[in-house]
């Protein structure tokens, strides 16, 4: 199936895959309901209650870097969020909603190589994440582990931080999205077959 043939079928679906994959695997994949998609944008909505596959170790405890051999262990998500990514971009702008559904806080992803696939989207989490909140005061998240990453050879360290410079400077929120609300009757999305292909 080639992208235009994956881009047809992906229009038809209610529930997308947004998988993160390393060294040719699936390393952390969730389903999100696509509420919009046109002109190499997409808008994923990611209700609480979903549940998501999540790196393991041994004991059970959540994996951050990367491995060659992930086990994956099924978890819910704890809140609301809305997802705006563009093919290719080097990060994405989730709104986060708070326990009464309504806005609360924008959430600046960084990553890279992310495209559409047959079961929704591909791409590769770059550790550093900014929050932003609503009065515009920003918080950065996981520094160290956009360091460790970085010492395994896994991303570009001062790369990724130029993005996140080009990001502050041009602040693209609000997004317009802000007021926007999912239709209560929605079930959660459930990953598409095939998701680990």
């Amino acid at each position: 199936m080639d992208d235009s043939q994956a881009a047809a079928g992906l229009e038809r679906l209610t529930s997308v895959g947004l998988r993160e994959v390393w060294f040719d695997r699936v390393w952390r994949v969730g389903p999100m309901r696509l509420v919009e998609e046109r002109d190499g944008r997409a808008a994923l909505f990611l209700p609480a209650g979903t549940i998501w596959k999540r790196p393991v170790d041994e004991a059970g405890r959540v994996i951050r870097i990367p491995t060659a051999s992930p086990t994956l262990e099924e978890h819910a998500v704890q809140s609301s969020s809305l997802a705006l990514i563009r093919l290719g971009a080097r990060h994405s702008i989730w709104l986060m909603f708070d326990d009464a559904g309504a806005f609360d806080h924008w959430y600046v992803n960084f990553e890279r190589e992310t495209r559409r696939t047959r079961v929704g989207f591909d791409t590769k989490d770059e550790k550093l994440d900014l929050i932003v909140h609503r009065d515009g005061t920003i918080r950065w998240k996981d520094e160290d582990e956009l360091a460790e990453a970085a010492r395994h050879g896994l991303l570009d360290e001062d790369e990724v931080r130029r993005e996140a410079e080009r990001v502050i400077a041009h602040r693209p929120w609000p997004t317009g999205w802000e007021a926007w609300r999912p239709d209560p009757a929605w079930p959660l999305p459930e990953l598409p077959r095939g998701w680990d292909t």
